[in-house]
């Protein structure tokens, strides 16, 4: 059986060995690597492309949270941290779960039996371990993640773009080229200069003048496609 691939994000290193001690009895997950800080977790969560972190909500420099909202795509997480109120943020943003530091053996393994009941859940669902794509989003005050093929549209405002998905929109500060590099390219598609699209929610396709197309998402959105991108549509769609 495939094992799960884990890393360990934590800026002191008896954290760091405290986890690895606690994973030994899991013969199904594999430790391949760990990290001290954000700039080194980047480089080998991108390289490894882990389905489970270990991560350090407070660390020297930049935060377990800002890690993850630099990622292209968020593995599972279980937030460790020594401070309540990082804890119960990271719980109520819908992470898998959180450890207070130090940790008991029982409440580790609450932790581990949790993933891999999602693990069992996903697996039955896709046939896969795999993780779905997600992002981790920053709006404002509140974090969470967020499926990506939960979001249906996303537009440009400004120097931010708002991302709809079902039951919420969110702003971030980030361009719009910026978060089209972060969203897988079979799924999404650049509509014009200020909108993106998730095919799974076109629900009709329309010839508008000029060669155009108009789009209309989940029945009820309307997205004008420019003339260039209406001729990439149809490559891309395979119309």
């Amino acid at each position: 059986m495939q094992k799960i691939q884990v890393v360990i994000i934590d800026d002191e290193r008896a954290a760091r060995e405290e986890i690895k001690r606690a994973l030994q009895p899991y013969t199904d997950y594999e430790v391949a690597g760990e990290a001290r800080n954000v700039p080194e977790a980047l480089e080998l969560v991108r390289d490894v492309q882990p389905g489970l972190l270990f991560l350090d909500v407070q660390m020297p420099g930049a935060s377990g949270f800002e890690l993850l909202a630099s990622l292209t795509d968020v593995p599972d997480v279980i937030f460790t941290t020594a401070y309540d109120t990082y804890a119960v943020q990271a719980f109520d943003n819908n992470a898998l779960d959180y450890l207070l530091k130090p940790f008991r053996t029982e409440r580790f393994a609450q932790a581990m039996e949790k993933h891999r009941t999602k693990v069992r859940e996903r697996a039955a669902l896709s046939g896969s371990i795999v993780p779905d794509k997600q992002l981790f989003i920053k709006d404002g005050d509140q974090c969470f993640f967020l499926r990506q093929n939960d979001i249906y549209l996303v537009e440009s405002v400004n120097n931010y773009a708002r991302i709809w998905s079902a039951g919420r929109q969110a702003l971030i500060k980030t361009s719009l080229n910026q978060l089209e590099e972060r969203l897988d390219p079979t799924c999404f598609f650049r509509a014009n200069r200020n909108q993106l699209v998730h095919a799974r929610y076109i629900t009709d396709i329309t010839p508008i003048d000029g060669g155009r197309l108009q789009l209309t998402i989940r029945g009820d959105i309307s997205v004008i496609v420019s003339g260039r991108q209406s001729v990439r549509f149809k490559q891309w769609n395979k119309m």
